[in-house]
C-alpha cells in the first residue's frame, strides 16, 4: 500500500510543482512516451542480457514482496519459538528416538501440523529438520559450535539467494540515469539534423531531448532505487525468523535454562514483532 501511495505523491509533487511554478506540461507529456520507449526498452533489454529466466521471475516475485510487505508477523515469531522449543524439549526429555519421526518427515508430524503457516516455508522447515536430524543421528555427540556453523552457512546461502532480486533492481537503478543520457543524446542528434528549423522548433526539440535525462534520473532515484531499498528491508525482516530458530537450537544445545533460551530468541526480533517475555513464557507453559 505505502509504495503505491509513494508513487502517487512522487508524481503529483514533481509534475504538480513544475506546473505550479509556471512550467508547461504539454511539451513534457508529448515527449514522455517516446523517451520512455527508449529508456524503458533499453532497461528491459539490459535486464534480459544480464539475467537468466529464473532471475527475472525472482525479480517479479521480489516486486510483489515490496507491495505485500514482510511475510512474518508477531504471531509467526511466537509460533516458531513455540515449535522449536517443543522440539528441543522432546529431545531433552524423551530422547532422539522420540524426535526422529518429526524431523524425518515434518509434513506428517503432528507438532509441525500445529503451525500450518510455518509449514509452508520449506526453507524454515528444512533448517529446523536438517539441523535436528544431525543431532539425532549423532546421538548428541556433535560439537555445538559445529552445529552453529552449519546453521550459519544454511542461513547465509538462503539469504544470498533471496537477495538476488534486490541486487538486480539496484543495478537497474544505477543504470537508469545513463540510459536517460542515451535518450537525451539521441534527441540532440535529432535536433542537430534539423538545425535549419526556426528557434521555436529547435527549442521544443531540445526540451524533448532533456526529458530523457529527467526521466532517467526520476526513475532511478525516485522509483526503482526506493523499490530496491524497500525490498531489502522486507528480505531482512523475513530473514529474522531463521535466526530465531538458530538461537533456540544453539542455546538449548548449550544446556542453557529455558528463560535464557527464550531471551536469546526474543531479543533478536525487531520491536514491531517482538513478543513480551511473559507472553512467550506463559505460552510455553500452556503447551
Amino acid at each position: 500500500m505505502f509504495p503505491a501511495i509513494g508513487f502517487v505523491v512522487l508524481i503529483a509533487m514533481v509534475f504538480g510543482g513544475f506546473a505550479i511554478t509556471g512550467g508547461a506540461l504539454g511539451p513534457v507529456l508529448h515527449a514522455l512516451p517516446h523517451e520512455m520507449l527508449i529508456i524503458g526498452g533499453a532497461a528491459i533489454g539490459a535486464l534480459i542480457i544480464g539475467n537468466s529466466t529464473a532471475e527475472l521471475k525472482a525479480m517479479g516475485g521480489g516486486l510483489a514482496k515490496v507491495f505485500k510487505g514482510p511475510k512474518y508477523k508477531k504471531q509467526d515469531f511466537l509460533d516458531v519459538i513455540f515449535l522449536v522449543s517443543k522440539l528441543m524439549k522432546m529431545l531433552r526429555t524423551e530422547g532422539p528416538i522420540a524426535l526422529e519421526p518429526h524431523v524425518e518427515d515434518p509434513q506428517s508430524s503432528a507438532l509441525f501440523a500445529e503451525y500450518p503457516r510455518l509449514l509452508k516455508d520449506h526453507t524454515l522447515v528444512n533448517l529446523i529438520a536438517d539441523t535436528l536430524r544431525l543431532v539425532v543421528v549423532s546421538s548428541g555427540t556433535l560439537d555445538v559450535h559445529a552445529v552453529e556453523e552449519v546453521m550459519d552457512n544454511a542461513i547465509k546461502t538462503h539469504h544470498h539467494e533471496v537477495e538476488g532480486p534486490h541486487t538486480t533492481l539496484q543495478s537497474l537503478a544505477d543504470a537508469l540515469p545513463a540510459l536517460g543520457i542515451v535518450a537525451a543524446v539521441l534527441g540532440v542528434v535529432k535536433t542537430m539534423g534539423s538545425i535549419d528549423k526556426p528557434p521555436s522548433v529547435l527549442g521544443g526539440m531540445i526540451g524533448s531531448a532533456l526529458v530523457g535525462t529527467f526521466l532517467g534520473v526520476l526513475l532511478a532515484y525516485g522509483m526503482v532505487g526506493p523499490l530496491a531499498s524497500r525490498l531489502k528491508q522486507v528480505i531482512d525482516a523475513d530473514g529474522a525468523i531463521y535466526h530465531v530458530v538458530k538461537q533456540i537450537i544453539i542455546a538449548s544445545l548449550h544446556g542453557h535454562p529455558q528463560p535464557l533460551v527464550i531471551e536469546a530468541a526474543r531479543s533478536g526480533i525487531k520491536h514491531a514483532n517482538q513478543p513480551a517475555f511473559a507472553e512467550v513464557f506463559d505460552g510455553l507453559r500452556g503447551r
